[in-house]
């Protein structure tokens, strides 16, 4: 009896501390040993078409709470209520080896929560995913044409600029290695393109991230709010070098984005 009264304790254990151990991080309070809480959650958000893409992150963190704390509180209460009792015998009106309905509740209420999150996040899926941004240009809209060309490889990044001519993908680009540079205040389109194997491009502090596929070029798009340097890594185990692909960003200013680059 001792051992499922344990079980239970654990069981319960388990929604509180995962639930508890969440909003510390979201939060960034608190400390223990003097290691600090803040940092555990991802960075200060400065791309506003990523909003949409925060809010649904913490809407599938809240639902798989909800569903963690019944799921585990109910497995708790099985075991503490029903834990073993010597000489009792089991009643045969409990004994239970299927249930129709309840098969039906707990599959039909997962694929409604999934049909819901699918088609709530069309629309999110559509601004960063399809719908590139646009801009008027001599009284047309039109969309925003790719700024430069990142190419993922092992083990970097490799950023080209249009050279001369003003049209990227030529041979007078400018490369330069591991550092993108972008303006702040307007939208930006990237192409990303990867040399060997699969990679994915991330910007973790804009929200951004696509996996490319050798063969095939990709558009990324984002906006951002305030100046800064901001982390690009690689999101995809590439090789025994993943862990250096690392490179940054630099938004700056309008009209600075060229003296930075040379």
């Amino acid at each position: 009896m001792l051992t499922h009264r344990f079980w239970a304790g654990l069981f319960a254990l388990v929604p509180i501390l995962g639930i508890g151990l969440y909003v510390i991080a979201v939060l960034g309070v608190g400390s223990v040993g003097g290691f600090s809480f803040a940092g555990l959650w991802l960075p200060e958000n400065a791309n506003p078409y990523a909003n949409a893409i925060d809010h649904l992150f913490d809407l599938v963190h809240i639902i798989c709470g909800v569903v963690l704390g019944v799921t585990t509180s109910i497995l708790a209460y099985v075991v503490w209520r029903y834990a073993d009792h010597p000489g009792r015998q089991a009643e045969p009106a409990l004994y239970i080896t299927h249930h129709t309905l309840l098969e039906w509740i707990w599959t039909a209420i997962p694929a409604a929560i999934l049909v819901f999150l699918g088609f709530y996040q069309l629309q999110v899926w559509a601004d960063n995913k399809m719908n590139r941004p646009m801009v008027m240009v001599e009284g047309q809209e039109r969309a925003v044409e790719p700024s430069a060309l990142v190419v993922g490889k092992q083990f970097g990044w490799e950023v080209y600029y249009p050279g001369p001519d003003g049209v990227l993908g030529t041979l007078d680009d400018q490369r330069v290695e591991n550092e993108l540079t972008v303006p702040v205040g307007r939208p930006v389109v990237l192409r990303v393109e990867a040399k060997d194997v699969l990679h994915s491009f991330a910007i973790p502090g804009l929200r951004v991230k696509q996996d490319v596929v050798p063969g095939m070029t990709q558009l990324v798009w984002f906006q951002v709010d305030r100046p800064g340097t901001y982390e690009i890594l690689c999101m995809e185990l590439c090789g025994w070098g993943h862990y250096k692909m690392r490179a940054r960003m630099k938004a700056v200013a309008e009209g600075l984005e060229a003296e930075v680059q040379e």
